[in-house]
């Protein structure tokens, strides 16, 4: 149901709304994202103020900026909202496709593939590279404490280790090979 439905005696309505459409439908869709909302939600709730204005016969006077203002306020009463709701005891979803046991094994091999990949590292990297993915989370100046370095040659030699890394761990992906195509 569309809002021509709700008012199809209104013919000043029924062009307003065909001429806002677009603007309003780019408006939401660009706004809804930020606030945490569905576009079509945004925008229905733009019509609905639109109807509400005492002079909903005629176009706002500056359309484009009525449109991106009440989106923008209808984003904010969406922001709003969903900070003070909270779901009944119960209600919360079930664990979503990142809980799944198959990508928990995937996660496991990759993390064990990166800590061999970095084991393999020539000098200060292995120790360096351990100690940044460390679940504790240390900072520069503990990492720098614990492995006897100035804390501002981190920066530099993370960054030679992080180089030396991927070089290494290009080296070992095989390139996918082209299809359909004769050499």
């Amino acid at each position: 149901m569309t809002l021509l439905d709700h008012e199809p005696d209104s013919a000043a309505t029924v062009l307003v709304v065909r001429a806002l459409e677009p603007l309003v439908r780019a408006e939401a869709r660009a706004e809804a994202p930020a606030a945490g909302l569905d576009p079509a939600d945004l925008e229905q709730g733009v019509w609905l103020r639109l109807l509400e204005r005492p002079d909903a016969a005629g176009p706002p006077a500056d359309p484009a900026r009525w449109v991106r203002d009440t989106v923008r306020a209808e984003a904010r009463r969406g922001r709003r909202t969903a900070r003070r709701e909270r779901p009944y005891a119960g209600t919360e979803p079930a664990a979503g496709p990142a809980a799944c046991p198959e990508r928990a094994a995937l996660g496991a091999a990759e993390r064990r593939a990166l800590r061999a990949a970095v084991a393999r590292l020539p000098g200060h990297c292995p120790r360096l590279l351990e100690a940044l993915l460390a679940p504790s989370d240390p900072t520069y100046r503990e990492i720098a404490g614990e492995l006897g370095m100035s804390q501002g040659s981190l920066g530099p030699i993370r960054s030679r280790c992080l180089g030396c890394l991927r070089r290494m761990l290009a080296a070992e992906v095989v390139a996918p090979s082209v299809r359909g195509k004769e050499r």
